[in-house]
């Protein structure tokens, strides 16, 4: 949702994509203003479920995010005040970006999810289960193991993007401004549609060896993506690019890491309702007596 509004302001020319403080700016107003999205989706999905703690999935929800990116936003910031680089933010700024996501954010957050919960409905089963759990076959090949298929559903998606990766990396940490966002909303859609059928498939093999522990699973192919990025940071940092010590080591890995874990949780979700909606797909088109 926050990724498809960003790519379409900048579309629309409503974010100046010459202007870096103007896409910041943009992306954390964006943020906040599809909160209560989260929050909505989190708690109808969390109340489908039957979780009893619906209070703690929602505060979970808008501190998921938020809480690293601030964290990792103070060390940063620290870094670039003790060294006295100009990179460093005023104390009136950083009390502006905490206000909007403690007194913004997070009530908006918190809207959305009491919305969610009161009018989401009850999981619609496809059909009848048994009370006991079936016993999960241990005995598979390797190719069909967790492992092998999350790191196959992290590199076919990463490779789909590679080389447009390249051209924002440029742009966010070289000195080249990336103005060509038609082909980069292309680039997006691909990674959706290949995380999303690559998901599926491995989760179509998961449960032909009768493994029905799916729910995580597919959460977990689909945002693996996430670490084939951060793994590409360390690789353009010391191959491609002209950075070096520790500061600028700093903002590069730090961010990178809010960047990949991003990445992680939209892919994840991504993966799990396409697993979902397959899931329930084909088990109602099974005939159970």
């Amino acid at each position: 949702r926050y990724s498809v509004l960003l790519l379409g302001c900048a579309l629309a020319g409503v974010i100046s994509t010459t202007k870096r403080g103007s896409l910041l700016t943009g992306m954390i107003v964006l943020y906040t203003l599809t909160s209560p999205i989260g929050g909505y989706c989190s708690a109808s999905l969390y109340r489908q479920m039957n979780g009893p703690q619906w209070a703690h999935n929602i505060v979970l929800t808008s501190l998921l995010f938020p809480t690293p990116l601030f964290a990792i936003f103070l060390w940063t910031n620290s870094v670039a005040a003790s060294r006295g680089s100009t990179a460093a933010l005023p104390a009136g700024t950083i009390f502006v970006i905490g206000s909007l996501l403690l007194f913004l954010a997070f009530p908006l957050t918190v809207l959305g999810g009491i919305v969610g919960r009161n009018r989401s409905r009850e999981f619609d089963a496809p059909t009848r289960t048994k009370k006991l759990a079936r016993e999960i076959p241990t005995d598979y090949p390797f190719h069909r193991s967790p492992l092998f298929q999350m790191l196959l559903s992290g590199f076919l998606p990463f490779s789909a993007i590679y080389i447009e990766l390249h051209y924002i990396f440029a742009s966010v940490w070289g000195h080249k401004i990336y103005t060509l966002f038609g082909i980069l909303v292309l680039a997006f859609a691909m990674l959706l549609c290949v995380t999303s059928f690559i998901t599926v498939s491995t989760i179509y093999f998961q449960l032909a060896r009768e493994d029905h522990k799916w729910w995580w699973r597919s959460f977990l192919n689909g945002g693996a993506s996430g670490a084939f990025i951060y793994a590409y940071s360390f690789f353009y940092f010391h191959g491609k690019s002209s950075m070096g010590g520790f500061l600028q080591g700093s903002f590069f890995f730090g961010y990178m890491a809010v960047v990949s874990f991003a990445a992680t949780l939209m892919l994840g979700s991504v993966g799990f309702y396409s697993s979902c909606f397959f899931v329930k797909y084909i088990y109602s088109r099974v005939k159970c007596d």
